[in-house]
């Protein structure tokens, strides 16, 4: 088969794959792959969405955001035929390939290459290098090839099903979270990867650098409509902002003029030489369109209780050494770190190099095999751990959990101390084992705010919050006054802290670099 095409006097013939591109790309101007209208979704009564409508056009890369529970997983669901809507309806170009990470992972091979080689085509299972390509860049190493993929963490398994999901070339990539368990390095080769995939896809990212970066587009969800922008996050919000406040103004100004022609009804409304114009100005009130005050949305906003420290040393560890079975290899080798009151200190590297472990050590969660962890006089530490959500009692109340946090605290701080953390009167009842991953994660920094602490050890805060969550927490940060040692694959909140120093997890040791990580970034880098 091949294809005449005469352009400005010239003659091209094209065949095979050629004529296949060439195709995609004339079917690429304008052309609407999905398109939903008129979209409602309610949940006990309360409506996700209602009334929403928008389009998906061909190269389009688009960022979904909304705040937590707004219903951004929902619209994927619905997307892939997992849901229904309670009305509305969603239309999918014939023949449109959806591709998905799915939350539960099932495996058939018995090797990781063997496991990720199934996504080919038959005729390339043999010659796996595409696939190849894909797991180096997000990680994995020559000696996990031969490796059972029911060898690796929750985490690794994730990576694998993104790298099967990638080399399938869907038209659309559906992806929720997918940096969530990659370190820095690896977000940026899926960055990368993204900036010149072809096809379109819909991403829900905490990660609002990333998302920028991949997205051509930005649609929210917000008040229970969907609305879609070009360019990204940033604009949209600005645009919501306007909006927003223009409705605010105009609401009021409304008001005011009510309120100015019913003061005259009331005055003259029974003098008879004034029924005519009373009646009028009853006429022009009716005429009014009502606006509704908006409800506040709820966004994370608090900050820490900072506990009393009046010295300069909070914590010295001297060269600690760690490793968790007398076969298993060494993490933590010959370490030693000085913690000043007010410093920021980063905690970075690939996964696996041991920067958890390092942030348990100086937690006091592990003991080292060598050396010594001493802390300041008066040194109170908060401490964020991954596997701190596990810890929380299911049968407890969030105001329990809270509670036992601090048991000097009294019912009303303690339910302004869930407020602040979002969660309303009557969510605050809820039990801890019927909560989302980042209602979990907004407890567990409840519980840090209950308690004055001086010197905060973070372990990914930000997983499971949303945009708005993640920019309060870093302001929090900003302006607290004691130390904070924090673990994170976020850039954008490498950059905005004030970093003091930094501590280089690699392969063999960990090792320290003074100064902030754009410092780091031009005089170190990364070895990618």
């Amino acid at each position: 088969m091949f294809l005449l095409i005469g352009i400005t006097n010239c003659l091209f013939i094209v065949s095979g794959k050629g004529l296949d591109c060439l195709i995609k790309n004339l079917l690429f101007v304008e052309v609407e792959v999905i398109q939903v209208d008129d979209l409602s979704v309610a949940y006990h009564g309360v409506f996700l969405f209602k009334g929403a409508s928008f389009s998906l056009q061909r190269r389009e890369r688009c960022g979904l955001v909304g705040v937590n529970g707004s219903g951004k997983s929902t619209l994927f669901k619905l997307l892939l035929g997992e849901e229904t809507p309670d009305s509305g309806n969603i239309s999918i170009s014939k023949g449109y390939q959806i591709g998905s990470l799915k939350q539960h992972l099932t495996f058939t091979e018995s090797t990781l290459i063997g496991e990720a080689a199934m996504a080919l085509p038959k005729d390339e299972r043999e010659y796996p290098y595409r696939v190849e390509t894909m797991l180096f860049g997000l990680g994995f190493k020559e000696e996990d090839m031969e490796r059972s993929p029911a060898e690796f963490s929750g985490g690794y398994q994730l990576r694998l099903h993104l790298a099967k999901l990638l080399v399938t070339e869907p038209d659309c990539l559906l992806l929720d979270e997918p940096t969530n368990y990659l370190d820095i390095v690896s977000i940026r080769w899926l960055t990368r990867f993204l900036q010149t995939w072809q096809g379109e896809m819909l991403l829900i990212s905490h990660d609002r650098e990333f998302m920028d970066q991949v997205s051509t587009h930005t649609m929210g969800i917000h008040r229970g409509g969907v609305r879609k922008s070009k360019g990204g996050t940033g604009k949209y919000f600005e645009s919501i902002l306007i909006e927003e406040e223009v409705h605010e103004k105009t609401r009021l100004s409304v008001e005011k003029k009510k309120a100015h022609l019913q003061g005259f009804i009331d005055r003259f409304g029974a003098t008879a030489s004034k029924a005519v114009q009373a009646q009028a100005r009853q006429k022009m009130i009716d005429k009014i369109p009502a606006l509704e005050k908006l409800k506040s949305l709820h966004s994370l906003d608090f900050e820490f209780t900072e506990a009393p420290f009046f010295g300069k040393m909070m914590l010295d560890a001297q060269d600690i050494a760690f490793k968790y079975t007398p076969t298993s290899p060494t993490i933590v080798k010959k370490f030693s770190l000085e913690i000043e009151r007010g410093e920021r200190i980063a905690i970075i590297g690939k996964n696996g190099r041991g920067k958890s472990t390092l942030l348990k050590l100086i937690a006091e969660e592990l003991d080292p095999q060598e050396g010594v962890v001493k802390k300041g006089e008066n040194v109170s530490i908060g401490y964020f751990g991954q596997t701190n959500i596990d810890r929380l009692h299911p049968e407890h109340t969030i105001i329990e959990e809270i509670q036992l946090a601090n048991s000097k605290l009294s019912q009303t701080q303690v339910r302004g101390i869930c407020g602040v953390m979002m969660f309303s009167a009557d969510q605050a009842k809820k039990k801890n084992g019927v909560l989302s991953g980042g209602e979990k994660s907004r407890v567990l920094l409840g519980k840090i705010l209950a308690t004055p602490c001086n010197l905060l050890l973070l372990d990914e805060p930000t997983h499971h919050l949303d945009m708005e969550s993640i920019e309060a927490l870093v302001d929090a940060l900003e302006t607290f006054k004691g130390s904070v040692v924090f673990i994170t694959h976020s850039e954008l909140i490498l950059r905005q802290l004030d970093l003091n120093k930094i501590i280089l997890c690699s392969e063999n040791e960990q090792e320290i670099f003074l100064g902030n990580y754009e410092e780091f970034l031009d005089k170190k880098g990364w070895d990618e």
